[in-house]
């Protein structure tokens, strides 16, 4: 911070409040990143799982016998006959059909972007707390000596009072 910034303990400490909102603010975000990260990393896997095993099984006359999810504990049976097609959710509502070899460059793909964007979100996350951790340790000085201006003004006005109760008494005096 700059020396003319630093007039007051109680700016500084303000200043360095502000930027500790700042981090927290950002911290809550990247944690909300983090955890969507975590629950889509597991769902493209199990995709790609998926894609895969249809592309092994696509030569052959053999069905693929599967549960998939209607809502939430609720499976249905269903039998998936070979194929080279698959339909993917792409997100907001939106479904696209691929060939097997696209859909399993994509969900390859998105599993790297996924498990890249994670590595890169805790990185920032470290980054940050060690940001807040260096902010409330230099605050730290400057609440101290906010407790010694805070002091050092008590003391001098408690004076002035000492010094006008001493002047009345000395008016008093006959």
């Amino acid at each position: 911070m700059k020396k003319e910034d630093n007039a007051n303990a109680q700016d500084v400490i303000k200043r360095l409040d502000e930027q500790l909102n700042k981090y927290k603010f950002m911290e809550v975000h990247l944690q909300a990143r983090r955890k969507k990260l975590k629950s889509q990393i597991p769902d493209i896997k199990s995709s790609l799982q998926i894609v895969k095993e249809m592309k092994t099984r696509k030569d052959t006359a053999e069905v693929i016998e599967t549960r998939f999810l209607l809502s939430d504990q609720v499976y249905m049976k269903a039998s998936i006959p070979p194929t080279d097609r698959v339909c993917l959710w792409l997100g907001a509502n939106v479904m696209l059909e691929y060939g097997l070899e696209d859909a399993e460059g994509l969900l390859s793909k998105n599993l790297g972007n996924a498990t890249k964007n994670l590595t890169q979100v805790e990185h920032d996350l470290d980054f940050l707390k060690k940001s807040m951790h260096n902010n409330r340790s230099d605050d730290g000085p400057y609440l101290q000596l906010g407790c010694q201006e805070a002091t050092s003004r008590k003391s001098s006005s408690r004076r002035q009072v000492q010094r006008k109760r001493e002047r009345k008494g000395k008016r008093l005096q006959f």
